[in-house]
């Protein structure tokens, strides 16, 4: 009896053997590990089995577990790492399956064996317990029927009491139901009642609210006329009013003007008679002295005015 060699995969060695195939040689191992073939009849071959399962899972781990620490730190092929420990894991898996298949089988056939005799002795426990059961009933039969008889005859009175009951509640319903008919006939009667005279009373306070508002819209109708009429007159007022003073202060406004010109020919007239008599005064002839005085005041001798 050998037992498989335990795995130990050092960290530098991880890029050599975490690669496509890379595991066959672990896979190799461990197959040649588990290549035998315990005695499935006995205790210890079955316990052999589960042993040599249980070594093929520990030998997954030990190879897997530094895989993917591995592929935790490499970037440049995880894809590759990925499917090379998948197909790996399910090598170890078919593998360990396929290891305790023997042990599995058997197991299932010892819980069959086991279900089919709890099975045989339930059968013969019922199969007492019926036997039992109808020596008991045969005993019984005849209390039973004595006993069904008296049953019957009770279920009857019962049926009776019941049948006159349900004839009482039934009038007694019929009576309550025609009293309730009755009185909600008088309280529809009512009720009509009731809203006839409330329609009378609102179709009569609606006629009276209708007159008041008619009235009340004659009389705002009457007013706003009256009152629109004094506006009217009173904007008449106040635009002939303002007419006529817009009309005196253009008449003020041509005065004034007419006014101010003659007012402004007289004080050039005069201005101008001061000049032409300085001149006359510093010995010009008359009428030269006019002709220069005109013709400085029509701006006809450059850099002179005469100042108004």
């Amino acid at each position: 009896m050998t037992e498989l060699a335990i795995i130990e995969i050092a960290p530098d060695l991880a890029p050599a053997i975490y690669v496509e195939n890379g595991l066959d040689a672990f896979l190799e191992q461990i197959r040649a590990g588990v290549n035998e073939v315990p005695d499935l009849s006995t205790a210890k071959g079955r316990a052999r089995i589960a042993s040599l399962a249980a070594q093929v899972s520990r030998s997954k781990t030990a190879v897997e577990k530094p895989g993917r620490d591995y592929l935790k730190r490499l970037k440049e092929q995880p894809k590759v790492v990925e499917a090379e420990l998948r197909r790996f894991t399910t090598e170890c898996d078919n593998l360990r399956d396929e290891v305790r298949r023997p042990l599995t089988e058997w197991e299932a056939e010892q819980k069959r064996l086991k279900d089919e005799e709890e099975a045989r002795i339930a059968a013969e426990v019922l199969a007492k317990q019926m036997e039992s059961d109808h020596e008991i009933a045969l005993l019984l039969n005849e209390k039973f029927d004595r006993e069904r008889e008296e049953q019957r005859l009770l279920a009857e009175k019962a049926q009776r009491e019941r049948d006159e009951r349900l004839q009482r509640e039934a009038a007694e319903q019929a009576k309550r139901d025609a009293e309730a008919k009755h009185q909600a006939e008088l309280d529809a009667a009512a009720r009509r009642e009731a809203e006839a005279r409330a329609a009378v009373e609102r179709a009569e306070r609606e006629a009276r609210e209708a007159q008041e508002r008619t009235a009340r819209l004659a009389d705002e109708a009457r007013k706003k006329a009256e009152r629109e009429k004094q506006e009217a007159v009173e904007a008449e007022r106040l635009k002939s009013q303002q007419a006529e003073a817009a009309r005196q202060a253009e008449i003020k406004r041509i005065a004034d003007e007419e006014a101010s010109r003659a007012a402004d020919v007289e004080h050039r007239r005069t201005i101008n008679a001061a000049a032409v008599q300085a001149l006359i005064d510093q010995g010009i002839p008359d009428d030269w002295a006019k002709a220069c005085v005109i013709a400085v005041a029509r701006g006809k001798v450059p850099a002179t005015s005469i100042k108004y």
